[in-house]
């Protein structure tokens, strides 16, 4: 999992620094993994912010009426949120999309600005205002019906962490959560903070159905569109056009993101996979040392994949393609770079393509989670609950009548 110093704070270094000789011999006689560290008896405290009811009763949720945004946790450091559970229900029922229109920010230190601003959904690990059962290392959803929503990122802080969390549904919704923290003595120098990007592009630039409509059924591949046999779109050698899934400033980590794709009307082979992923780490040009051979490749499946399957850092959480239309509708895919975190000291910008050369128009949304040295916005300002909600579910496609 995520390098650990002895307060359980993210470095920046790449060696885990563990301070005492009883340590390393009991990494000698215990190994390395995060279940030989538990019989290290760090110096903290362990301590949590819950909605439990306060008069002993069983009322133990906080109301959220509309437009409302509450703090549900400000917490003097130092200190770690180690694990956040939350789930939520409307008492008047809940609107389509809920997920999408409720909204957690988080605050760290002195900085005035949250570095967390995420749909609440999304920040749990799975767009398109849906809920449902999933499981990956650092986030899950879990029974009933992915209600029990979880988080496991580290979230280390100096002075303070404050947590809110914003009700933009028309209706009230009742909100219950567990913070579970570690409170230490003493704060440490080489920690970075806890970012999140949430990021759309609804729908993306593409140029490949300049070629037709589909007018009889999905079509294969051709070179036009591939292998730039008369179209120099497709040699893409500048990833201009690609979709942003992160872009940061600063001295950090970046640690991977999930893709939310609705593929909502028929293109030329719409099959999004063949787009490739460019991380650009410090203002390198093109090609950067981190480059994908696939969307599909980038979560770590491939040929093509049509099987939801949730591992540790990568899987497809959601799937609605059909036979006759394979790539249809609201797709989730993820890649969680848990053992592999990229490092970058002033820049990154991760990318993808949507489609081979970007020549499909998809509608993309994106959450990406990094670190980084100093606490600042995380990422652009959130839009407004319209730009945000997903695009209604399509109808199923009909050979011969263009989608």
């Amino acid at each position: 999992m995520l390098l650990e110093t002895d307060p359980g704070f993210i470095t920046l270094g790449a060696v885990v620094l563990f301070g005492a000789v009883g340590v390393f011999a009991c990494h000698m006689s215990c190994g390395a993994g995060v279940l030989a560290r538990l019989p290290h008896l760090r110096d903290y405290d362990s301590k949590r912010v819950s909605s439990y009811d306060t008069t002993g009763g069983n009322r133990d949720w906080w109301d959220l009426q509309p437009g409302q945004e509450r703090t549900i946790a400000d917490i003097t450091g130092p200190g770690c949120i180690k694990h956040i559970w939350m789930t939520m229900g409307g008492p008047q029922g809940a609107p389509d999309a809920y997920p999408r229109r409720l909204v957690i920010k988080m605050y760290w230190d002195d900085c005035d600005e949250p570095s967390v601003e995420c749909p609440v959904g999304d920040f749990f690990g799975l767009g398109h205002g849906v809920l449902r059962d999933f499981v990956s290392a650092p986030l899950q959803m879990s029974p009933q019906d992915g209600k029990g929503m979880n988080a496991w990122w580290a979230m280390p802080f100096k002075k303070r962490a404050r947590i809110t969390v914003l009700n933009e549904c028309d209706v009230p919704f009742n909100v219950y959560f567990y913070i579970d923290y570690e409170a230490y003595p003493a704060a440490q120098d080489d920690m970075s903070y806890f970012h999140v990007q949430w990021r759309r592009e609804n729908p993306t630039q593409g140029w490949g159905d300049e070629y037709g409509r589909l007018a009889g059924g999905p079509d294969g591949n051709f070179g036009p569109l591939w292998f730039g046999q008369g179209e120099p779109r497709s040699l893409n050698t500048t990833a201009k056009d690609n979709y942003v899934i992160l872009e940061a400033e600063g001295d950090g980590i970046y640690c991977g993101a999930h893709l939310d794709i609705d593929v909502f009307q028929r293109q030329k082979n719409d099959w999004f996979g063949e787009g490739d992923d460019m991380i650009f780490v410090d203002g390198e040009p093109w090609p950067p040392a981190i480059h994908g051979t696939g969307t599909e490749d980038w979560y770590n499946c491939a040929f093509c994949p049509t099987t939801e399957y949730n591992a540790p850092y990568h899987g497809i959480l959601l799937y609605t393609g059909t036979r006759d239309w394979p790539w249809k509708g609201k797709q989730t895919v993820y890649r969680y770079y848990i053992e592999d975190p990229i490092r970058f000291r002033r820049s990154i910008r991760a990318t993808i393509e949507h489609g081979h050369a970007n020549k499909l128009s998809n509608d993309y949304s994106s959450t990406a989670y990094y670190y980084l040295r100093v606490p600042k916005r995380g990422g652009p300002a959130l839009p407004p609950v319209a730009d945000r909600l997903p695009r209604p579910n399509e109808p199923q496609f009909e050979p011969g009548t263009g989608g």
